[in-house]
């Protein structure tokens, strides 16, 4: 069996995937839109400052003659985001936005699937919105389709995220999920429909798949890795004579429950430190704005000065409503920095509550605010927890997550795991 891979950006799970695939023996092809090797030209490029988000696609050295790229679109959507040329990034409309991103590199996938079958492919590997054309063509030509859905379903999140209407109203414009329209939401159904193993990261998302409306093909549970652990961690940072360094990383919309977390912040007022790592969803949101001005608000950040910052806080706060995985979950722990997380992320498959982290109720600013008044008032929790969080992470580096998905894709037969 040999198998083509697409995703459009190339982040830390498509990385150890393609690796996984790769040292199994079983990868044809890797497509994406840039991709960095060490010693390459790109590789030279991102010395310099100016280009130094290049390293955020660096992949190893031996898939170079493996990967193909389709670059011009995604420098395009880059150079607009960096220039706010946001009429060209305007959601599923605009020329450069994320979804075109998605969608040409389907396009091209599909169009060098006869070719490849003819050589030595037997299947395709896409991603959630980077599918519908590829599997389309892959089912004509006999191709198994293997579908990754990195995020919750989408009528799950419409469930379970429509009552924030009302909660939070002011807030309304950060849910750009409410966004997709009738044709995209038909799409992700179908990419779901047409595969023929369905590979998830947490347990979660997992059970989310049980809104879907029909049969659905054969899911398998592979959490994804850690980060490299911080081998010289300062677990004496925080001793309760200081305000405690609470640290947000993610997109400000309300799905991860930013408005939980502001106000929480403010009832506890100067016994805290926020610092808030992330780009807005939406410039017109008022309530918002009011809430970043009464914090440290970083709109974006290279990937290890996000590790630096974490190691230079005492807890992750992430009270996501609705997330596939959680990156920043793994991420944080990895650097020995204990986290607070809602039971909707990877937070439950890995975190033993009080232990390791802390597992809270989504949508509870009590829940939220208990967890943090409890770290106050034990400040040497910070530090036991941190300990064991590093432990944890050590366990499960990211080439465990290649080599269990090559293993899995490799099955002869597979069974549902629900």
């Amino acid at each position: 069996m040999k198998i083509v891979i697409a995703h459009p950006t190339g982040n830390a799970n498509v990385r150890a995937a393609t690796v996984g695939l790769m040292e199994a023996e079983l990868l044809a092809q890797f497509y994406t839109s840039i991709a960095s090797f060490p010693g390459s030209f790109l590789d030279y490029l991102s010395k310099f400052k100016p280009f130094s988000e290049i390293n955020r696609r660096t992949f190893h050295r031996d898939l170079q003659s493996k990967t193909s790229m389709l670059p011009w679109f995604e420098i395009a959507r880059l150079l607009s985001i960096k220039f706010k040329i946001n009429g060209l990034l305007k959601h599923e409309e605009g020329v450069f936005c994320i979804d075109s991103i998605y969608k040409n590199l389907d396009w091209k996938v599909a169009s060098i699937l006869k070719k490849a079958s003819k050589s030595n492919a037997s299947a395709v590997y896409s991603y959630e919105d980077g599918a519908y054309h590829s599997f389309l063509k892959a089912k004509s030509l006999g191709l198994s389709c293997y579908y990754d859905l990195p995020i919750g379903y989408w009528r799950a999140a419409q469930n379970l995220l429509k009552n924030e209407q009302e909660r939070w109203p002011d807030w309304v414009s950060t849910l750009t999920g409410f966004q997709d329209s009738e044709l995209k939401l038909f799409r992700k159904d179908e990419e779901l429909r047409m595969a023929d193993r369905i590979f998830v990261a947490s347990n979660f998302t997992a059970q989310t798949l049980k809104e879907y409306p029909g049969k659905l093909a054969p899911i398998e549970v592979i959490p994804y890795g850690f980060s490299p652990i911080n081998t010289e961690p300062k677990y004496d940072a925080y001793d309760g004579t200081k305000p405690l360094k609470l640290l947000f990383v993610g997109s400000l919309t309300q799905r991860k429950g930013i408005a939980e977390l502001f106000a929480v912040a403010d009832q506890l007022g100067k016994h805290i430190d926020l610092t808030i790592v992330g780009r807005k969803t939406s410039n017109t949101c008022i309530a918002l704005d009011k809430a970043l001005a009464k914090h440290k608000w970083i709109p974006s950040l290279s990937h290890q000065d996000v590790l630096a910052l974490m190691r230079q806080s005492d807890v992750l706060v992430f009270p996501t409503l609705f997330e596939g995985f959680g990156l920043v979950i793994t991420e944080a722990m990895s650097q020995g920095i204990p986290v607070i997380t809602t039971e909707r992320t990877i937070g439950p498959d890995f975190i033993r509550n009080n232990e390791n982290g802390w597992i809270i109720q989504a949508g509870s600013i009590e829940s939220l605010k208990v967890a943090i008044v409890n770290l106050l008032q034990t400040p040497k929790l910070v530090n036991q927890v941190g300990i064991a969080a590093i432990e944890t992470a050590s366990l499960r580096p990211w080439s465990v997550y290649g080599k269990e998905l090559a293993m899995a894709i490799g099955k002869q037969d597979s069974t549902l795991i629900f």
